[in-house]
């Protein structure tokens, strides 16, 4: 994974790369296998700590080109913590109601409750990213929503939320070969959408689009990081070592018992 910093090129990112991890495919699924627990454990505790008042939850953002894996990271590593622990947002089309807001509104709706972790979809983003190659605004107000964004999530991070954004990178020739595979195999067929290829027919447009907005967006306090997605292995421990760092940062502890231990061992003893 690379986190975006001043000087940030995306097109000298290569999608096939595997950086910080070189033992392969086999040896990577073992990892992501032997990052179950402590993620899961993880998860545990910001979830038990947040019954006693704390406010601390944490937020990923997933954003990508059609196919880049954002089901798997869903599927594969958030999905092997316990749910109930979990808020998941997939962002649609606006709704009517929604287009009459600002483009913030829905998303401040979707933020995590303390003691969760969130996860986004595709997310406030993409009204910098459709919105641009689409021209769904104008210039200017495109221009305004990175200010915008930079600001929300400084507020997001303020009320103990810790953002972790995902560009999840493949290549053109990687998301054809998916593509195609949802075309040609019937229990893919769900997945597969023809406005998917409208959008691929843009790909300079949008890879344009991503680099202004990895950026102008990436923060100290919510950075973006760009993971090669050619590999499926390869971005979910990706994903997933960002997520037990970030929690580990955020080291929450098991409550205390809000009952006199020795004295519930006793009734239980006696009962």
């Amino acid at each position: 994974m690379l986190r975006v910093r001043e000087g940030f090129v995306l097109s000298e990112v290569d999608p096939d790369a595997t950086p910080g991890f070189s033992a392969g495919k086999v040896a990577g699924q073992e990892a992501l296998a032997a990052g179950v627990k402590p993620l899961a454990e993880l998860q545990e505790r910001l979830y038990a700590e947040s019954r006693t008042g704390q406010n601390r939850s944490v937020l990923l953002v997933l954003q990508a080109m059609d196919s880049a894996g954002k089901g798997g990271i869903l599927r594969h590593v958030v999905g092997r913590v316990d749910p109930q622990g979990v808020q998941a947002t997939a962002f649609k089309k606006p709704t009517p109601e929604e287009l009459q807001h600002d483009f913030l509104w829905r998303v401040e709706k979707a933020l995590p409750d303390a003691g969760m972790i969130g996860v986004f979809d595709r997310s406030h983003y993409e009204d910098v990213l459709i919105g641009r190659v689409r021209q769904l605004a104008a210039p200017e107000e495109i221009e305004r929503r990175y200010g915008a964004i930079k600001d929300f999530e400084e507020d997001v991070v303020a009320s103990e939320t810790t953002i972790i954004k995902v560009m999840l990178h493949i290549s053109s020739g990687e998301q054809k070969s998916r593509l195609t595979e949802r075309v040609e195999r019937v229990d893919k067929y769900w997945k597969y959408n023809p406005a998917d290829v409208d959008e691929r027919m843009l790909w300079p447009a949008y890879q344009d689009a991503f680099q202004v907005a990895l950026t102008r967006t990436s923060t100290a306090d919510a950075p973006w990081f760009v993971v090669p997605a050619n590999h499926k292995w390869y971005a979910r421990l990706a994903v997933q070592a960002l997520l037990i760092d970030a929690l580990d940062e955020l080291d929450p502890r098991w409550p205390a018992p809000h009952f006199d231990v020795d004295v519930e061992r006793a009734r239980l003893a006696a009962s």
